[in-house]
C-alpha cells in the first residue's frame, strides 16, 4: 500500500503516560493532544487496556472480575494485540502522534510490581505481543516517549476520594501502590533514555511545563 507523501515525510510518534490513578494523566493527554494539533499533527488519543472493541471487552474483566495473576497478564497482552494491530501501528503508519494512557510498563508495574507476578513470562510475552517486522528486521514496539507521572499513594487517594466507584486496582492497599511504584521504577532504569520522569505532586502548572519540557526535548513540539 502506498501512503500519502504527508505520511511518508512525517513520521508517526508514540507517548505513553504512566503513573497510577490520580497521578494526573488524563489531563495532561488531552493538553498534549491539543498542542500538537495546534502545530497541525493529527492525533489519535487511546488508552490501556482498551482502545479497541475487543480490548475495551476484555478491560471490563481485567478490572472488575476475580482472576489469578497470570490469567490477568494474559488478558492485557491480548487486548495489547488488538490494540496493536487495529488502531496504534495504523496511526502510525499515517503519520499520527499516538497518545496513550498506559502501556506495557503498566503491566510491568501492576502485574509484576503489584501482584508479584514472574518478571520473565511478561517479558516473553512482551516480546511474543509486541515484535514487528521493519526496516531493519524484527523490533518490539516501544514508545517513543513514556512520560512517568510520579505519585504517592496517600495523594492519589486523597485526590480520588469520593469521584468514582473504585475498579479492583483502585480498591487495593497503600503497600500495593508502593510495589506498582517500584515496578514502575525498575522500567525506567532498564530504558532511561525512552522515560520522563515527573513529579506529579507538583502543581498542574508545573506539571504541565515538564510534559511540554520533555516532548520538546526530543524536538517534537516548538
Amino acid at each position: 500500500m502506498n501512503l500519502p507523501l504527508s505520511a511518508m515525510a512525517t513520521p508517526g510518534l508514540f507517548i505513553s503516560f504512566e503513573g497510577i490513578d490520580g497521578a494526573g494523566k488524563s489531563t495532561h493527554i488531552d493538553a498534549l493532544a491539543r498542542a500538537f494539533e495546534a502545530q497541525g499533527r493529527a492525533v489519535t488519543l487511546t488508552r490501556e487496556p482498551g482502545g479497541t472493541p475487543l480490548a475495551e471487552k476484555l478491560r471490563a474483566l481485567v478490572l472488575n472480575d476475580t482472576m489469578d495473576a497470570m490469567t490477568e497478564a494474559l488478558l492485557v497482552f491480548a487486548a495489547r494485540r488488538d490494540h496493536l494491530q487495529q488502531l496504534i501501528e495504523p496511526a502510525l503508519a499515517r503519520g499520527d502522534v499516538v497518545l496513550c494512557d498506559r502501556f506495557t510498563d503498566a503491566t510491568f508495574a501492576y502485574q509484576g510490581g503489584g501482584r508479584g507476578f514472574d518478571l520473565h513470562t511478561l517479558s516473553f510475552l512482551e516480546q511474543l505481543v509486541q515484535s514487528k517486522r521493519g526496516l531493519e528486521g524484527y523490533f518490539v514496539r516501544q514508545p517513543d516517549l513514556t512520560i512517568w507521572f510520579e505519585l504517592a499513594p496517600d495523594i492519589a487517594a486523597r485526590r480520588l476520594a469520593g469521584v468514582r466507584v473504585p475498579d479492583k486496582f483502585e480498591a487495593q492497599p497503600a503497600a500495593f501502590f508502593s510495589r506498582v511504584s517500584e515496578g514502575y521504577l525498575q522500567r525506567l532504569q532498564t530504558d532511561p533514555q525512552r522515560f520522563a520522569r515527573i513529579a506529579a505532586a507538583n502543581s498542574r502548572e508545573t506539571v504541565w511545563l515538564e510534559v511540554l519540557r520533555a516532548v520538546r526535548q526530543k524536538g517534537w513540539l516548538t
